[in-house]
Formats: structure tokens, C-alpha cells, sequence
């Protein structure tokens, strides 16, 4: 069976660019604010060496901690996540950039080969809870961590002007793997059957996807009908909504409807993220 998004390769390129451009950075770099609201550019380069930590302590050394017990809604584990993460950040301020280099590539290094021994179709440990579901893949919640990685070295690229990932290679599969909340999105509207909503994400680094209304769900589909709706949205604006780095009323004068606008809006509200 054929991996629906094929990511796993991509990390090594990926921290690969992440360490040259750290190491590139000039010292008053680090303390740039980015897109990820409080965060600086050395908030971000830490969280990324935290989710090195817990794919290893977790994944591949099976060091599970409990969650508390009263996560009983999405946002109970919206918030401890954000804990968790702020926790860490703070903690992590007494380490060096040159250190956080260090680990970034030692750790980056087991991380890519913890990924390459995960089985695609078998139960992930963690669900893709912004898509939705209770249960992944291992492929799918691979992708997510491939989007993670993306995202959050796009914050630091933005924040100190220096471009390198925006390139098909690297933001297919990132925006491909987001378009996955698609149907969870959209879950609460109600339309006819055969609906076809169409997401464009334009240029040569975009594509593509269609969002259909089938036995009164909606599904992704490879359908070739001609849509309801169609929403166009630039790559930049597109990777920043999805992250809440940009508000659905920020984005609307950017994103472009054609149709039904009732069709068209939830795509403003779409987060895939935990955020």
C-alpha cells in the first residue's frame, strides 16, 4: 500500500536546513520576535529540540508520562500542550544558542532514525487530533511532525529574512498534510449532496484539493466534477492561517471566494495545528 503523504525523507534535508541557518544567525538574531506570539527565534529553535526529545523519550524509549485526567475536551489538550510547551521554553532559556545547536543536531540525527523504523500503516502513539481523529497512522502522524518542523522554521526564516524552504519540495507535503482538517472543518455545514468545494493554493509551490459532500459527510476526494465553490488562497497566507499565524479576519482580504460564501468562510477558521 502506497504512503498517502510521503514525508520521512524530507526530515534530514529539513534539520538540515535548520542548523545552517542557525548557525548563520548574528547573535542579536535569537531575540527576534516571531509570528509565534511570544516566542523569539531561540523559543523556537528550543521547541524544536523538544519535539526531538519527546519523539525519542517517548517513541523509541517508551517513556510515557500520564496526562493529567481532566483532559476531557480537545481544548483540555490544547492546554496542556501550550504548558508543556511554555514550560520547556522557560526552562530552556539558560541554554545557549550554541548549545541548542549542539543538540538540535545530535538529536536530530536519532530522531530521523527513530521515524524510519515506524511501520506507516500501523496505530501512531498520538492521534492528529486537529484533523479529527482519535486514532492515527504512523504516516499521518509522521506528516504532522513534518509540518510542525516546517512551520515553526518558517517563523524563524520570516523573522530574520533569510527564505529557503518555500520551494515545492518542502511546502507540498507540509500544506498536502494540512489539508488533511479539511473535512473535520467542515464537518458542521450542511449542504447537497455532491457538493464540491475546491481549495487552490496557488503558484508552482501549491496545488490543489477537493473537499465533497458524500453520504452526508464530507470527504476529500480526487474528483474531477466541476466544483461549487472555489477558494484561492497564496502560499504565504495559507501556511499562516492554518498555524493561527494569521487571523481568519487578517487573511480574508487575501483569500478569494468564488461562489457561495457560506460554502467559502469555514476555510478561515481552519487550524492544523494544536493551537
Amino acid at each position: 500500500m502506497d504512503v498517502p503523504i510521503k514525508t520521512v525523507h524530507l526530515f534530514p534535508k529539513l534539520d538540515q536546513k535548520l542548523l545552517e541557518l542557525l548557525k548563520s544567525l548574528h547573535p542579536d538574531d535569537w531575540s527576534r520576535p516571531t509570528l509565534a506570539k511570544q516566542w523569539t527565534v531561540k523559543d523556537i529553535a528550543s521547541h524544536l529540540l523538544d519535539g526531538n526529545f519527546r519523539t525519542l523519550s517517548f517513541v523509541r524509549d517508551k517513556h510515557v508520562v500520564n496526562t493529567p485526567k481532566e483532559l476531557h475536551s480537545y481544548q483540555d489538550l490544547v492546554d496542556h500542550l501550550n504548558n508543556l510547551n511554555a514550560d520547556w521554553v522557560i526552562a530552556t532559556k539558560r541554554i545557549s544558542p550554541d548549545l541548542i545547536i549542539d543538540l538540535l543536531q545530535k538529536t536530530g540525527e536519532a530522531y530521523c532514525a527513530c521515524l524510519k523504523t515506524l511501520k506507516p500503516f500501523d496505530a501512531s502513539m498520538f492521534s492528529v487530533a486537529w484533523a479529527g481523529q482519535s486514532e492515527s497512522k504512523n504516516w499521518f502522524h509522521i506528516a504532522r511532525e513534518y509540518t510542525e518542523k516546517w512551520h515553526h522554521q518558517q517563523q524563524i526564516r520570516e523573522a530574520v529574512e533569510k527564505p529557503g524552504i518555500m520551494d515545492r519540495e518542502f511546502y507540498f507535503p507540509m500544506m498536502d498534510t494540512f489539508m488533511q482538517a479539511l473535512p473535520y472543518t467542515y464537518r458542521k455545514v450542511a449542504a447537497p449532496e455532491g457538493t464540491h468545494i475546491k481549495v487552490i493554493v496557488t503558484s508552482e509551490v501549491g496545488g490543489h484539493w477537493s473537499l465533497v459532500r458524500l453520504n452526508t459527510q464530507w470527504e476529500l476526494s480526487l474528483t474531477e466534477i466541476s466544483p461549487t465553490v472555489e477558494i484561492s488562497i497564496d502560499p504565504s497566507t495559507a501556511w499562516k492561517l492554518f498555524t493561527k499565524g494569521l487571523s481568519g479576519d487578517d487573511a480574508r482580504t487575501k483569500v478569494q471566494f468564488k461562489g457561495d460564501e457560506k460554502l467559502c468562510e469555514p476555510i478561515l477558521s481552519m487550524v492544523s495545528v494544536m493551537a
